[in-house]
């Protein structure tokens, strides 16, 4: 990891942890289910903030965050990100969320608009449809011990304020994927940043359904004719939805051009 500062955010009850690399363009990152900024972002943050200020968070319930009585979903996640930034003053950032922090993202795009510049969805579905089949069930039924020895299990233990708690983040998770409210198709549609779709070819995401994403957001023209769209789509070979944000040179590379354009 860079040098950075950090601290806590009083927002909507919680006390949210942050960390600040780099300087520069805002660019905020937002981690997976039972991850923190390190195991989400560990390898990809450094290659970002080498021309940016990065922004990175961990949500209710994760890494340093404490849990607080109230149910997990991406709408009051988004809410809790919307604030934070108001506390440190950013009125416009890119995002960049990866897994259930895609989610988050976008509905931070789509409740405020005036904060997003850039999106980048990494490993995003808006449909249990989106996800092989089999996987979205699966989810919705996690137990701790099935995370036992994983290092999300690790990295929690280590940073937990509380990490007896890890029991009632298994059952907040499972949750919210059963009780998810999924965008619509137009409202995917109707998000005003320009938006990058990122998955790796052997996700837990359908590729078919990366691609409905991208076309949604504007994608899938004849560019050579039509001009290249605010909308990109990118596929990384060889890549599962876990060692996805491990291409961080790839990523980075991708993102920086991106973000530039």
């Amino acid at each position: 990891m860079t040098n950075h500062t950090s601290g806590y955010a009083p927002v909507n009850g919680l006390d949210m942890y942050y960390e600040v690399h780099g300087a520069g363009d805002p660019l905020v990152l937002i981690h997976g289910s039972f991850s923190g900024i390190g195991t989400s972002f560990g390898m990809l943050l450094p290659h970002l903030a080498k021309s940016r200020k990065v922004i990175a968070v961990e949500i209710q319930g994760h890494g340093r965050t404490a849990d607080i009585d109230r149910p997990l979903s991406p709408q009051l996640l988004a809410g809790d990100v919307a604030a934070l930034l108001g506390h440190l003053g950013v009125e416009r950032a890119d995002l960049l969320g990866y897994s259930l922090g895609s989610s988050i993202a976008f509905h931070v795009a789509q409740e405020r608009p005036d904060l997003v510049r850039k999106l980048i969805l990494a490993s995003f579905s808006f449909t249990p449809e989106g996800l092989h089949p089999g996987l979205s069930e699966g989810f919705g039924s996690i137990r701790p011990e099935h995370l036992h020895g994983s290092p999300f299990h690790d990295e929690y233990l280590q940073l937990a304020p509380r990490p007896e708690d890890f029991p009632v983040l298994c059952e907040k998770v499972s949750a919210l994927m059963r009780d998810l409210v999924e965008p619509t198709a137009g409202e995917v549609r109707s998000i005003e940043a320009p938006t990058m779709v990122v998955i790796g070819d052997s996700d837990i995401i359908r590729p078919e359904h990366a691609v409905e994403t991208f076309r949604l957001r504007g994608g899938g023209v004849a560019g050579d004719q039509a001009g290249l769209p605010a909308a990109r789509l990118a596929v990384l070979p060889g890549t599962t939805h876990v060692t996805l944000v491990h291409r961080a040179e790839w990523l980075a590379s991708m993102i920086d051009d991106f973000l530039a354009a």
